[in-house]
């Protein structure tokens, strides 16, 4: 599928206080492109229960609904597509074996990477960790802010920088180079997620002004 760059925010849904539905209604009011599921380490019955749910919100919607790390699943709950880890299966495995899919999205986490992904071109890529997070068991190197404008500007499909990324921080992630960005606990750990996601999304609309 093809994805237009400079879509902005792209949410990762991790254990968000307010519940998985409800953090992806807000999502939808504030016209986000991407929400995803990640539940790790959760039972595939629950996560499946809480995927059919944010399904059925993002359905008919402009925000387009992924799946993290598991392309069946993600075909069990008629999501939009899956995003890939580098430990998860292969990228070219799933694309054939899963075409009913529009979306692959891979996680990179250095320019190696971005550069084997070239030969594959998914719809988009994760590079990250940006900054250090605490939401990865196993966390990846710090790229920092000119370590991943690096793998931005070597991408060979729209890129989204991911990890640690905040309120403070984010003007700077901005400046760097990205067109997109993804935060988890800025929203996820949010009562109201709406306007945590609003006060993003001015932050980042303002930010190299």
């Amino acid at each position: 599928m093809k994805i237009e760059d400079g879509f902005g925010l792209y949410l990762v849904m991790t254990d968000p206080v307010v519940g998985y539905a409800k953090c992806a209604e807000a999502a939808v009011r504030c016209g986000v492109r991407f929400v995803q599921l990640r539940m790790k380490n959760a039972a595939p019955e629950d996560v499946l229960k809480e995927a059919r749910e944010v399904r059925a919100v993002t359905k008919g919607t402009g925000t387009l609904f992924i799946m993290n790390d598991d392309p069946e699943l993600a075909v069990k709950c008629e999501a939009d597509g899956v995003h890939l880890g580098q430990g998860d299966m292969p990228l070219r495995l799933a694309m054939a074996r899963f075409q009913g899919l529009k979306i692959f999205g891979l996680s990179t986490h250095n320019l190696g990477q971005v550069q084997a992904a070239c030969e594959f071109t998914p719809d988009y890529i994760g590079v990250g960790p940006v900054y250090a997070t605490p939401t990865k068991a196993i966390p990846d190197p710090t790229l920092g802010v000119e370590g991943a404008a690096e793998m931005i500007k070597a991408a060979p499909c729209p890129a989204v920088a991911i990890g640690g990324i905040n309120f403070e921080n984010l003007p700077n992630v901005k400046r760097a180079g990205a067109r997109n960005f993804s935060v988890v606990r800025a929203v996820c750990q949010n009562n109201d997620p709406e306007s945590a996601i609003r006060r993003l999304q001015e932050i980042w609309a303002t930010a190299d002004k």
